[in-house]
């Protein structure tokens, strides 16, 4: 139950912000062809991006993705927050009846390798379709895939069953930094304004609040890992299935640092925030609250 319960609760999350990780999306991958003298009109912040795509693409084009998004989802989280729960129900996250900040840390970063390695062929896809657009609105690569498992087949048959976790060395490194930051800092704070006795002990603001805080470590610890990730999974690639941009995680990090400055990697973090800021916090909340429905109805 607590990996269906962290499916669920991600996906309930992302219906609500699957338009800001559209929007992040397109502002992470901007400005990264421009040496080849394409794609010249870009997004000028989170607001305009938001605005530009539902003028041009209407308001379907700020669900792109939104199929693979809610199974990356499912899976992702119900393997992360699934295999944390285990971990913490286990013991091993407390110290003489605390939490731990390094064995939650710990905790939170292997349950990350476990999710990202599991959902990594559908990020992947979910990144193709929401790059998608308009030619006078695109940015970056544009693939034509006409939905979830067309793309999935038609990289299957192209580059085999390792093409499908092409990027996944950036996503790993993304989702388990992440993910220890997410859940070492819910579980601490959690912890805190549990003993600050500001609300009462079950109450769902006690989540509500920790989420809160989690949320903005996530975003500065996750974003420069998320910008390499998205443009890893969208370069195109040759006939062979290797990166036509990049080598790998540590080229397409040195390649945006050198040509886009530190405030390359940190491009989008308006919209990440937006994006990942509510999903932090909502998905958090439920999964706490369904946790804890199951054990008292238990």
């Amino acid at each position: 139950m607590d990996f269906v319960f962290g499916g669920v609760a991600a996906c309930g999350a992302c219906v609500f912000t699957n338009p800001l990780e559209v929007v992040k999306t397109r502002m992470q991958l901007q400005g990264e062809l421009k040496s080849r003298g394409s794609y010249q009109i870009y997004y000028r912040n989170v607001f305009h991006a938001f605005y530009t795509i539902g003028k041009v693409d209407g308001l379907a084009g700020l669900q792109k993705g939104l199929v693979p998004g809610l199974v990356y989802q499912f899976f992702m989280n119900g393997v992360r927050l699934g295999s944390y729960a285990l971990i913490e129900t286990s013991g091993y996250s407390h110290t003489d009846g605390r939490v731990s900040a390094a064995k939650t840390t710990v905790a939170g970063a292997l349950a990350g390798v476990a999710g990202a390695v599991m959902a990594s062929p559908i990020y992947l896809v979910k990144t193709h379709l929401q790059s998608q657009s308009t030619s006078s609105i695109a940015v970056g690569h544009q693939h034509k895939h006409q939905g979830m498992i067309q793309a999935l087949a038609a990289i299957h048959k192209q580059h085999g069953i390792l093409g499908l976790w092409r990027g996944s060395s950036a996503a790993i490194p993304r989702v388990s930094v992440g993910s220890a930051a997410q859940l070492s800092t819910f579980s601490s704070s959690k912890e805190f304004v549990t003993d600050l006795q500001i609300f009462p002990e079950d109450s769902w603001l006690v989540a509500l609040t920790a989420g809160l805080i989690s949320s903005v470590v996530v975003v500065l610890a996750m974003t420069p890992f998320d910008v390499v990730s998205t443009r890893l999974y969208n370069q195109p690639v040759d006939h062979l299935g290797k990166g036509e941009l990049y080598r790998g995680f540590g080229d397409c990090f040195s390649q945006t640092l050198r040509k886009e400055g530190p405030t390359g990697l940190y491009k989008g973090l308006g919209a990440s925030y937006f994006r990942l800021g509510p999903h932090t916090i909502l998905s958090l909340l439920l999964w706490n609250e369904l946790r804890k429905l199951y054990q008292n109805h238990r």
